[in-house]
């Protein structure tokens, strides 16, 4: 395996540029399925509804989804990028847009902006281990990478999914956790906070995952998305094993309004996330992350 990475980390995670005419203007889409993913989340399935060709996109970019009357919001895109026929987004229904767009009908419309902001770099990743650690809902923004490293198994070295979540009845996409178990060339590790019912799997923090390894820490490349706190001290479990800043990288999606870095809610330093993340490596983010609650 290519043990060069943190000698040479390569380019940035270059921002994908917006494909129509105008990046404020939304596109209609039908809405072709919703479906109740957990007690509090659900997923979006969407097509494009004015002709104009699917989106197409790299993972971990997300859209900006309207509902007509209430409002937009961010939503990772958490669909295979390499099928754009139908795109999907997963999140809870927490707010006034959210509520709106859970209840919405099947062929109704919605206005869809996108795809915006940096994406999992998984082709640097090539010749090494990947480690993609999740927690809860943040295992839907990490969905897509996982599906595109699978595409081209053969391309990397040992893959691992560390994903933790609070209960059992927590866990998001279960029968697809069960599917890549089942694989030979994946290893899927899977804990919950606190054990419920029937469950009979591992109880504990997701960071314990981490200790247990599976991945050379000469040569690897790490992905993390999940709440803060457990990405914190994933990081640090990770920085233990022996990984370099420069081959772990996280998603910071916050406040995002505009999409376009014209609004300022998302600014972080001199940082905008919506155009220079959600997706960082950790090292250029490392200064802003080291303040809690920032």
């Amino acid at each position: 395996m290519d043990t060069s990475l943190a000698a040479d980390p390569g380019p940035e995670i270059p921002p994908a540029r917006w494909s129509g005419v105008d990046p404020m203007m939304p596109r209609p889409f039908t809405v072709k399925r919703v479906r109740k993913e957990l007690a509090d989340t659900f997923t979006l399935e969407l097509e494009p509804a004015d002709g104009g060709g699917p989106i197409r996109f790299q993972p971990g970019q997300f859209n900006m989804l309207y509902a007509y009357g209430v409002g937009e919001v961010p939503i990772s895109i958490s669909s295979d990028p390499d099928d754009p026929s139908v795109v999907a987004h997963t999140t809870r229904f927490v707010g006034s847009v959210t509520e709106a767009l859970v209840h919405t009908r099947i062929g109704s419309l919605i206005g869809v902006r996108g795809p915006f902001g940096t994406h999992w770099p998984v082709e640097i990743a090539q010749g090494e281990d990947v480690a993609f650690i999740a927690g809860g809902i943040g295992l839907a923004p990490l969905r897509p990478a996982i599906y595109r490293v699978l595409s081209e198994r053969q391309k990397y070295g040992n893959v691992v999914i560390f994903y933790g979540a609070r209960t059992p009845e927590d866990l998001l996409f279960r029968k697809e956790l069960q599917s890549w178990r089942s694989r030979f060339d994946i290893n899927v590790h899977v804990t919950v906070d606190r054990a419920t019912g029937r469950w009979n799997g591992r109880v504990g923090f997701v960071t314990q995952l981490i200790r247990g390894g599976g991945f050379d820490r000469h040569s690897s490349v790490a992905f993390i998305c999940g709440p803060e706190l457990m990405m914190r001290y994933s990081i640090q479990k990770l920085q233990e094993h022996g990984l370099g800043n420069d081959r772990i990288f996280i998603s910071m999606e916050r406040n995002m309004k505009c999409a376009v870095g014209f609004c300022g809610h998302c600014q972080l330093g001199s940082q905008f996330v919506c155009k220079d993340g959600p997706v960082y490596r950790f090292d250029n983010i490392e200064d802003y992350f080291s303040i809690w609650e920032l």
